[in-house]
């Protein structure tokens, strides 16, 4: 027997051990996220895919899809909420994004134009965090980690883990897997899944910042959430 749920009214079908994100993403619905991936175990840190379970406020990326559930998505409330969460992970950090070679690329700036951002809202908190260009091919910029954990979770795939959140609220850091506590000196390669998959511009590998030049990246012609479909239709499909 079928089971589905409805998003928005849409009526669509699952199969067990499916959440409703990754019931969503193969029925072509778009669920805002930013610390998801489809190959990694859901972390649920960001709370941009926050949804209305049954009346219920869950996350999308950990909470199992069931038969029956109505879910809304996409509405006014769910993403007044997100924008302001996005605001909050601007202004926690430092993204700027004109003098960030991460733009046209970057997941955090996409979000931001889909949920129709036009300002901060909030005050900059300026948090002094340190940038470790010490390895030979991987640059960090601790200014832009939003703690998403998605190179944490990638690492550890990489058999790793190289990366590791430390500290709570004000104080929380990304950290490395190093006696120094320089990258140079833990076992990251610029080959690794670690090293490209970062939705920020927190990672960066050196020398290829600006091959394609800006205007002509992904974001800049395709809406953020045709493409995170595409890519991760592309992945359940595996």
């Amino acid at each position: 027997m079928t089971k589905s749920i409805t998003i928005d009214g849409k009526t669509i079908s699952f199969e067990d051990g499916q959440t409703i994100m990754e019931a969503a993403t193969v029925a072509g619905v778009y669920i805002p996220h930013l610390c998801h991936h489809p190959e990694f175990t859901p972390h649920g840190s960001c709370k941009l895919c926050s949804v209305t379970v049954n009346g219920r406020a869950c996350s999308a990326c950990t909470f199992p899809a069931m038969d029956g559930q109505e879910i809304l998505n996409d509405t006014k409330e769910l993403n007044d909420d997100r924008r302001r969460i996005t605001q909050m992970l601007f202004v926690e950090g430092n993204h700027l994004c004109p003098g960030c070679e991460k733009s046209g690329n970057c997941q955090l700036q996409a979000v931001g134009y889909y949920l129709n951002m036009l300002d901060n809202h909030f005050v900059h908190f300026f948090q002094p965090r340190e940038l470790d260009a010490s390895h030979p091919d991987v640059l960090i910029d601790l200014n832009r980690c939003i703690f998403c954990t998605l190179c944490v979770r990638a690492s550890h795939k990489d058999g790793k883990d190289v990366f590791a959140i430390s500290g709570r609220g004000i104080n929380k850091r990304l950290i490395f897997n190093a006696e120094s506590g320089l990258l140079k000196d833990t076992a990251l390669d610029v080959n690794d899944q670690a090293a490209h998959i970062c939705p920020t511009g927190a990672i960066l590998v050196k020398r290829t910042g600006f091959t394609v030049p800006i205007g002509e990246r992904q974001f800049d012609h395709k809406d953020i959430s045709e493409i995170s479909l595409e890519q991760e239709q592309g992945d359940h499909g595996r």
